[in-house]
């Protein structure tokens, strides 16, 4: 919220959005990237959820680099976590069966029970993941939305189809550990004629429209939930912030530094 501003565009009171500072106040100088946030009715915190760039990931990796069809095998890694959850439920909502992964048999059971997956799975408890896989698909993986990488991706690939389509959102598993690395079998890639695409949020900023509209139609009845996992103050960045490497979040992990 604007404390003080001298921007001619912001006045005090209103509500902005932007890449900010983690803290109580920040002074935004010209040509930072900022923008008055019309709410639309929605919590404060969907905004940096499910109609922010955990929102457009999901949704652009999977409609605009997989170009799903209806009644596809499709398979998603953190399944549980901000991206996942919400593929996931494009996925069904488009008639799809889908099957993802996580962490913890909590998380197992949110995905189920609460998100209508078709079937998941705690990963931790596998030690084959390729014939894991082949349990949850057998006939076979159209389309992996891919958050992990290592040899989550390699066992998916394994079991794609024929042009089966993979969308690389993240790597988790690679960013505290940059000697734990897989590689899928590119003999299956060729012959399987597989797309691998890497992408980030921003490169889609020509379906935002798109998916604001489709997004908060879905929200507004209730055919979509946003899963968030909210630490409260200033002193819980920290602990906030390894959580999210350790597994600890459920959906998208935010720090609330003030009550609205």
């Amino acid at each position: 919220k604007v404390a003080v501003s001298g921007n001619p565009e912001f006045q005090k009171d209103d509500l902005v959005v932007g890449l900010i500072i983690w803290a109580e106040y920040s002074v935004i100088k010209p040509g930072g990237m900022l923008r008055k946030l019309d709410t639309m009715g929605f919590p404060l915190s969907n905004h940096l959820g499910v109609l922010g760039f955990s929102g457009l990931a999901a949704y652009a990796g999977f409609f605009e680099v997989c170009k799903p069809k209806k009644g596809e095998k499709v398979f998603v890694s953190a399944a549980s976590g901000s991206v996942g959850h919400l593929v996931g439920q494009y996925a069904k909502l488009l008639g799809c069966y889908v099957v993802g992964c996580a962490g913890s048999k909590e998380k197992v059971a949110v995905l189920k029970e609460k998100l209508g997956f078709d079937d998941a799975f705690n990963y931790k408890e596998e030690t084959d993941l390729a014939a894991t896989l082949k349990r949850y698909f057998p006939d076979g993986i159209d389309v992996y939305v891919d958050n992990v990488g290592a040899e989550m991706q390699a066992a998916a690939i394994t079991n794609m189809n024929n042009g089966g389509r993979v969308a690389v959102c993240g790597v988790i598993s690679e960013y505290t550990d940059s000697g734990r690395k897989a590689a899928p079998n590119m003999i299956d890639v060729i012959y399987r004629r597989i797309t691998i695409r890497g992408f980030v949020a921003a490169d889609f900023m020509n379906v935002y429209a798109d998916y604001m509209s489709t997004t908060c139609d879905y929200l507004r009845t209730d055919k979509m939930q946003s899963l968030e996992d909210i630490s409260d103050g200033v002193e819980s960045i920290p602990s906030a912030f390894i959580g999210l490497f350790q597994g600890h979040n459920i959906g998208k992990k935010m720090v609330r530094i003030a009550e609205e």
